[in-house]
Order: structure tokens, then sequence, then C-alpha cells
């Protein structure tokens, strides 16, 4: 969802690369009733969403990002799968014609999480746009960093392919359905101010297909490795926006859970810094109706011994008459990416029950635990 994620948008990395990012409102600008004018595009109600065109980047607005997650079947052991490119546009003047002005910056995740292993394996990048280091195309789903690569194909398929020091993957995730617009016919909100949005869209219950490689590799045959066993299920949100938190706001809890049953739910909430609710929704993808509002209720916290952050990595989710459980794959799925997007949170696979049946697996996302987020 949130994306998570524009995360402080790499301060740090952005700094090392050169490049001006936009700085974040003041408390007292945010409150005051005369806004200073924005020279990003906001989000807005009534927009309609055309595709393949909104498959691509929009790199008029601030911040955007691609988000796969899913839980996949290798060798017969279950894991976690996280695969995020993210676009960031700078203070730069899109006007300059100088090919070195760094207008746009691409960054990404990648990350692992193996049932049995209670480590996290992760690697991130960050390149400013041309050259050949990296670019995200306008036309349709198409990012590239370095060698690192998502892309949509003429058959709608998304085609994945990562390489890192100690794992790789080679995957396909193939849509059951068209594009699920969130909110209001993709235009979502987050907060109680009109700009607070974002345009929004999901493909959950992504059929999985390809190879992976566990460790380091061997020889130079590329990921090569384990073939994906059938079942496999991965969920992918596409968000872009120039303005989503509140001054108020501490961070969000987001989940995207595939069950068994057929369904798929998106549900956030986004947290104050006193601990209330700012904004919450939910949805069931298919249905053209929000859900009741979810209820986030932590059942058993996680303490990082590097950041000190305490997760609610188990949770109960409620929405209407439903309750989930959800037990991630492993405790210590926190990703330190201040390497790229400059911040530290709680990002895994998390296995749901109802009844205590297991009824489905998903992702949770936990930010704001280990300070609060500037966006």
């Amino acid at each position: 969802m949130l994306r998570r994620k524009v995360l402080r948008i790499a301060l740090a990395p952005a700094a090392l690369l050169g490049v001006p990012l936009p700085a974040a409102p003041s408390s007292d600008a945010l409150a005051g009733t005369a806004r200073p004018a924005s020279p990003y595009p906001p989000a807005l109600p009534g927009t309609t969403l055309r595709f393949p065109h909104d498959f691509g980047a929009h790199p008029a607005y601030r911040t955007e990002w691609w988000y796969l997650t899913g839980w996949l079947r290798a060798q017969g052991r279950e894991l976690g799968v996280q695969l995020t490119f993210f676009r960031s546009r700078t203070r730069h003047d899109e006007a300059n014609p100088s090919r070195f002005a760094p207008t746009q910056l691409v960054f990404a995740h990648a990350a692992l999480a193996i049932d049995g292993e209670r480590r996290l394996r992760h690697a991130q990048r960050a390149a400013r746009a041309g050259f050949g280091l990296a670019s995200a195309s306008q036309q349709d789903t198409d990012l590239k960093l370095g060698d690192w690569r998502l892309r949509r194909s003429p058959a709608d398929r998304y085609l994945a392919r990562i390489d890192t020091d100690d794992f790789a993957l080679d995957l396909a995730f193939s849509p059951e359905a068209a594009p699920f617009l969130q909110g209001d016919r993709g235009f979502s909100r987050k907060g109680p101010r009109p700009e607070q949005a974002s345009h929004y869209y999901s493909r959950p219950r992504l059929r999985v297909s390809g190879r992976l490689r566990i460790g380091a590799a061997q020889g130079k045959d590329g990921p090569g490795g384990i073939p994906i066993e059938p079942g496999s299920l991965a969920w992918l949100d596409h968000e872009w926006s120039s303005e989503i938190l509140d001054s108020e706001a501490q961070g969000w809890d987001w989940v995207g859970l595939n069950l068994d049953d057929g369904s798929a739910l998106m549900a956030f909430r986004i947290r104050r810094r006193d601990g209330g609710v700012l904004w919450s929704h939910a949805r069931w993808a298919g249905s053209p109706q929000a859900a009741a509002a979810p209820r986030f209720e932590p059942l058993r916290h996680w303490r990082s011994a590097r950041s000190g952050a305490s997760y609610p990595v188990s949770m109960r989710v409620t929405v209407g008459a439903r309750e989930l459980r959800l037990e991630p794959i492993f405790d210590d799925q926190e990703l330190d990416t201040r390497g790229s997007t400059g911040t530290i949170y709680w990002e895994g696979a998390v296995r749901v029950f109802e009844q205590q049946r297991q009824v489905g697996r998903g992702y949770l996302e936990l930010t704001g635990y280990a300070g609060g987020l500037r966006l």
C-alpha cells in the first residue's frame, strides 16, 4: 500500500548522489490555512486510470512504487519474497536541458524469508535515472536498476529478475483478473486532507512460476537454481502520490492477504503519534464497496536487537464480522533500508488464521516503530 514507502525517501543516499530531494513541509505550514504551493501535482478524485498507460511511471508525481510480495513453495519449503521498485522526483527543474541533471531517482529492495532460517536475506540499490544506470518507462511497467529488472509482458505477465550475492530470482507473475482499483476508483485517501491521497491499484492472486537461487552463485549461469512449485501466489501494488502523511501521523500498518477461498483483502491504518488511529480503510478484492473500517489489535511484539524498535508482529485484523489472526513466518523480518530509501521498518510474510484454522497467506507491513516517518 503506502509502500511503503516513500519512507523518508532516500535522504542519505540522495545526498551522496548530490540530489536535492523535496523538503517535507513543517508542522506549522501543514496546520495553517495557507499552504505553500507544491511543484508536484496532487492525486485527484475522479481521475480515470487507463491501462496499459497507468501500468507505467508517472514522473511528475513526487513518489511512486511497484510492490510485489508473495508466498512461494520450492523443494517442499515455504518462503516469502518481497520486491519493490521506487521512483522519486527531485527538486531539479525538469526543464534543465543537461543530461546530468538528476531529476528522477530509482530505488529497489529485494528480500527473501525462508521458513526455518530465522533470518531475512535482503538487498537494496539506488541510482539516478539515465546513463543506463536506472529507468522507469512511462508506457508500461518496465523498471531497470543495474541488472535488476521488473517488467510487464504483452501477455500481461510480470517478469522479475534479481541477482544478489545471497540469492537470485527469475520469476513470472500471472494475474487472475484485471487491475483492482483501490479506494474510490483508484483514488485512495490516506488522511483528513483531500490532498493526502494516492492513485492506487492492486493485482492480488498472482500465480508465480520460475526459479530461484538461495546462497552464493555457483559459476556464471545466472539465477538458475530451484524451480517454483505450482500453487505459489503473490500480490502487486502500484501507487503514486505527491503527499500522503498528515503531520500527526507516526506510521502505518498494512496487510495484503491472499486467502484460500479465492478472496483477497487489503487493509491499513495510519497511526497518530499518540497511538490513536488517524485514518483506516479496507477492501475485499472484487467488491465494489469499501469494507467496514478495519481494527488492528497487536497480539505479540518482537523487539529488534539492532534498532531497538518493538513491532507487533502477531496481529488480529477485524473487518466486519471476520477476525483474522496473522502470524509471521519468523519474527526477525526487519528491513534496514538506510542505504536506499533511508528508513528502518518491518515487512514480513505472515500466515492467516481464522478460528484456529489457517485460511491464507500474505504480507504485513509495519512502519514508524523505529521512529516517526517524514514523507
